[in-house]
């Protein structure tokens, strides 16, 4: 038994190597000729089996056919990954498997024959849903954003796609576990299996037994436009194959080399199927993110009516998708003609913030830095206001500036994007990211003046502290803004604030509830989540946390002074590596759920009625006039930064003086 089990180990580390892109010779004797297939073969095979009908379940790129478990087990990496497999243990069921929460899951999908008075059919069951097909399943929990299982609480939004034809997989697999008896021996596989963690729901539940007819049977009405959407892994930010992933290329859709070299290799140099697909109506097929191809909607009619072949296609950095979802033309792609012509994004060279000609109601045109009327003002306009409404005006102020909110169909036209969020990860993204970074600093150090402007007695700084804390607290968990929470958090780990010991010990004192909240709440997630080891939920966040995002982007450029000086918390990790590779996965998470952070800002900001003077406030140009003044605002920003850390140092050491040696 040990050594069928080790020839078991072997075997399937050597497929696993196969399907993961590395062509070592793996021997399958007289079966071998079943994988010696012409590269063009491949590629018309696979465009065949994703163009059938979409209720076919090979026409998704998700579902994998008859691979073995543990090769899935190797190619869900990160959290929300998966694909569907045929079960090797009952024909006729499948098996959903993810990864959620660093571990892998199995979860059963069973065939079922349903009886009424009227019809029988088919249906498969997942916990205790049923459903009409695999792709209506899918459809459900996918565009649903609903848990597989409750107790395990995995999301499953990122889609494993398979680059190779279905009948090339299960020659690759299936051939070798029969040849060693493993094939159609479900108790050999059993023995197997037995020893790894799986969630296998409906065990006892097989294709002869019956169920009584459910009449709320989930139809395919509301999904059925949103599947296109989330599960084309080819043309989208989110559902590509990360870069960490670079060791799998044939799971890199975004890559031309998605096949292997053999299948490169070509004489007339067959592009790679991410290049040259061009689906039927309906077919869930696309390019690359990077890719810009004609679709049959692009293409002149004539040509495509005689059956000529698409023009080859042009490689950029920007793909707009909605015209090849087939849901209408994106906002600007129709000529006087009537045809449909791609757009070239307009790349920014100028900031969006222009302090020096902003005009603001609660400062004159002129003014110096941290004039003192101003500040007078900021602050009793603070003091009238909740921690909740202030965390609301700088969560519509952080939504407008990211271009989350308030975007309108020139803007989209001039991004050649939806959303900010998806420009920030693109090239020609640089300047708001720039922008960005601006607002973040901004922000954390008009929040480390607020604090350190306050002159009176330790319990009134102590209470402006706990305020502070409570709004860093609303931010995170009411308002799902990330980025406020982390400007926020950043002004209170400033070496001037922190050092302010008897403010944080009166703190604990009076507010004993709000230091537990910082130290053993959000101190740890913030630092969790600048390690890569924290994430937020999806349908609860506004803006995600893409600070180091942004200085990983514009590491070159990011203010290396002052307030910023140094190295970022997150950078000084030992597993850099892996840290980098996890914000960059989070990268396309980001980009590809642009609508769904938009959709929630506008949820949580539903109602709500800002008052102008306190969103004035908030404003990036009134901030940068009120700390640098209306000459200094527009100066080289590394040389404001370094001039007002010296500031706050100043207003820190004025507060709570250094203790010399000789004084104690």
């Amino acid at each position: 038994m040990t050594e069928r089990c080790s020839l078991w180990s072997t075997l399937s580390a050597a497929a696993c190597c196969f399907y993961r892109g590395s062509f070592m010779q793996v021997q399958f004797s007289k079966e071998r000729y079943l994988l010696e297939s012409a590269p063009e073969k491949l590629h018309t095979e696979l465009e065949e089996e994703l163009k059938l009908c979409s209720s076919d379940i090979r026409s998704h790129g998700w579902y994998h056919g008859h691979i073995p478990r543990e090769v899935s087990e190797t190619v869900v990496l990160r959290n929300g990954d998966f694909l569907i497999r045929d079960s090797l243990l009952n024909v006729g069921d499948y098996v959903l498997t993810t990864r959620w929460n660093y571990e892998v899951l199995h979860f059963k999908i069973t065939k079922v024959l349903v009886r009424s008075s009227t019809e029988s059919k088919v249906q498969y069951l997942l916990e205790k849903d049923s459903f009409d097909s695999i792709p209506e399943l899918m459809r459900y929990y996918v565009a649903g954003r609903r848990p597989v299982s409750q107790p395990s609480g995995a999301l499953i939004y990122c889609p494993i796609i398979r680059t190779l034809p279905l009948r090339y997989l299960e020659a690759t697999f299936a051939l070798a576990n029969s040849r060693h008896g493993l094939a159609h021996s479900p108790s050999s596989q059993k023995g197997a299996y037995i020893k790894r963690r799986s969630v296998t729901m409906n065990d006892g539940l097989t294709t002869d037994k019956l169920i009584p007819h459910r009449s709320e049977t989930r139809g395919e009405g509301v999904f059925h436009r949103l599947l296109p959407n989330l599960l084309r892994v080819k043309c989208s930010p989110l559902l590509s194959r990360p870069i960490g992933h670079s060791s799998d290329p044939q799971l890199s859709p975004g890559s031309n080399n998605n096949l292997p070299d053999m299948l490169a290799a070509s004489s007339h140099s067959t592009p790679g199927p991410c290049s040259y697909e061009t689906p039927a109506d309906g077919s869930e097929t696309g390019g690359s993110y990077c890719d810009l191809r004609p679709t049959p909607a692009l293409c002149p009619k004539a040509p495509c009516a005689a059956g000529m072949h698409p023009t080859p296609p042009t490689k950029s950095y920007v793909e707009r998708l909605r015209v090849e979802e087939g849901h209408g033309p994106a906002p600007g792609r129709e000529d006087g003609a009537g045809e449909e012509v791609f757009i070239t994004p307009l790349v920014e060279t100028a900031s969006s913030f222009r302090p020096g000609r902003y005009l603001s109601p609660l400062m004159p045109q002129e003014n110096k830095p941290l004039e003192m009327s101003i500040l007078k003002r900021v602050k009793e306009l603070l003091a009238e206001v909740d921690v909740r409404t202030a965390a609301k005006h700088i969560t519509m102020a952080d939504c407008t500036v990211a271009r989350i909110l308030g975007v309108t169909d020139e803007m989209q036209r001039m991004m050649g994007v939806g959303s900010g969020l998806e420009l920030l990860t693109l090239p020609h993204g640089h300047q708001l990211r720039l922008d960005l970074l601006e607002r973040f600093y901004t922000m954390s150090i008009m929040t480390a003046v607020d604090l350190l402007g306050c002159t009176g007695s330790k319990e009134e700084r102590a209470a402006l502290l706990h305020k502070t804390i409570q709004l860093a607290a609303e931010l995170k968990s009411n308002l799902g803004n990330m980025f406020g929470f982390a400007a926020v958090m950043r002004a209170l780990e400033l070496p001037q604030i922190s050092r302010l010991e008897h403010t944080w010990m009166t703190l604990r004192q009076r507010h004993t509830e709000g230091a537990i909240l910082y130290e053993k709440k959000l101190k740890p997630f913030m630092k969790n989540m600048n390690d890569g080891k924290e994430s937020t939920v999806l349908s609860n966040t506004s803006f995600p946390h893409v600070v180091p995002l942004l200085s990983l982007l514009e590491r070159s450029v990011v203010v290396g002074e002052g307030p910023g000086a140094g190295m970022e918390s997150w950078e000084k990790v030992e597993a850099g590596v892996d840290v980098v590779m996890s914000h960059l996965e989070a990268a396309r998470t980001i980009a590809h759920h642009g609508g769904l952070y938009r959709t929630n800002a506008e949820t949580k900001l539903q109602g709500f009625q800002e008052r102008e003077e306190v969103l004035e406030i908030f404003r990036t140009e009134f901030q940068m006039r009120l700390l640098w003044g209306s000459r200094g605002s527009e100066g080289s920003q590394s040389e404001r930064y370094e001039k007002f850390d010296k500031v706050l140092t100043a207003l820190s050491h004025k507060l709570e003086p250094l203790v010399r040696h000789s004084e104690l």
